[in-house]
């Protein structure tokens, strides 16, 4: 069979001289076989390039009602609120949800996806750390589980990635700010923590550029999760250097805004949109808190409600056997104007 395409598991435990139950008890759960067999099948997987029709192996087969939701940060409000959300839809339609954070180290968010393995879980939705992911560990485990991406895509993985249309969450609040005062500068970590950040700095640019405006990006040191301490430390390191061209900031999203809004008060800037106040600031997200800052911040609301719904009936389609190739779905954010800007 050397040089002809393995079409079938038959075929592929015929060329590792395998037999076919083991072949296929190791697709289920490759900790239920010995190390020795288990590193025999993954070389020769390397070599003949196949992978097995998971999704059609798994309707000829009692399907557990599991389903695993993992979240890169769940201190984070948001995410906190979208599990929450995602939890509630899969609970109505009977399944199990089992909620896990990455708490945004790699290595942990690989040891999750090995755990979830051993619950043989019908699906799984997942918003991947981004950046520090370890996508082959991610594409592999795609490979063999029906798994949706949310918030986070990464290279077309997944059977679907559902989030945001981020570029749109710059360009809207843009045209707003400049409609409503001067044009903003672009506050932003000089590391990203996911490729979203990219994305709305680009959208930012190309509003800027669009509305006939010199685009000013302050980007500051700072990587991870802790955001506010980031955005509040840095954001008085800027503010003290100059670095703000105009009286408005854009941050990249609201718990780096939220830091900030720290920074004007202790370096005595007064925020908001009414006369007598220094600087005007705006995030991007709707995170929970954002309503409750002093002033209340001007932002773009991610519409939660559409992402965890459509992320979720994609997942039920796929484990039915109803999504065959990659989809991506991104919806747009709504400005939500308050008294910051």
């Amino acid at each position: 069979m050397t040089g002809s395409k393995i079409r079938n598991m038959e075929q592929f435990a015929a060329v590792t001289g395998i037999s076919r139950p083991t072949v296929s008890k190791y697709f289920h759960n490759p900790q239920s076989v010995r190390q020795s067999t288990r590193e025999r099948i993954e070389r020769a997987l390397e070599q003949h390039d196949y992978r097995p029709n998971i999704f059609a192996m798994n309707q000829n087969r009692k399907l557990t009602k599991n389903v695993g939701i993992v979240v890169p940060y769940l201190a984070d409000p948001f995410f906190a609120e979208i599990a929450r959300n995602i939890e509630e839809r899969c609970i109505a339609a009977g399944y199990t949800p089992t909620l896990y954070s990455s708490h945004g180290e790699q290595s942990l968010e690989v040891e999750i996806l090995r755990s979830l393995r051993s619950l043989k879980p019908a699906g799984v939705l997942m918003a991947p750390l981004g950046r520090i992911s370890d996508k082959a560990a991610i594409k592999k485990f795609c490979a063999d589980v029906p798994t949706v991406l949310f918030d986070s895509s990464l290279q077309d993985l997944g059977i679907a990635f559902v989030g945001s249309d981020n570029p749109q969450f710059s360009m809207l609040i843009v045209d707003y700010l400049c409609r409503t005062g001067t044009p903003p500068c672009f506050f932003e970590m000089k590391t990203p923590t996911n490729p979203n950040a990219n994305k709305r700095r680009q959208g930012y640019l190309q509003a800027m550029s669009h509305l006939g405006h010199k685009p000013t990006i302050v980007q500051v040191p700072g990587e991870g999760w802790h955001f506010e301490e980031i955005g509040r430390r840095e954001g008085i390191n800027a503010i003290k250097a100059g670095r703000f061209t105009t009286d408005t900031v854009l941050c990249s999203n609201d718990r780096l805004a939220i830091g900030f809004l720290t920074a004007c008060f202790e370096t005595g800037l007064k925020v908001g949109r009414t006369a007598g106040c220094d600087i005007r600031v705006a995030g991007q997200d709707d995170h929970p808190f954002s309503r409750f800052t002093c002033p209340p911040l001007t932002t773009i609301a991610q519409d939660y409600e559409a992402v965890s719904r459509h992320a979720v009936e994609t997942l039920f389609k796929a484990i039915q056997g109803d999504v065959t190739t990659h989809e991506a779905t991104y919806f747009e954010g709504k400005l939500v104007m308050r008294d910051s800007a």
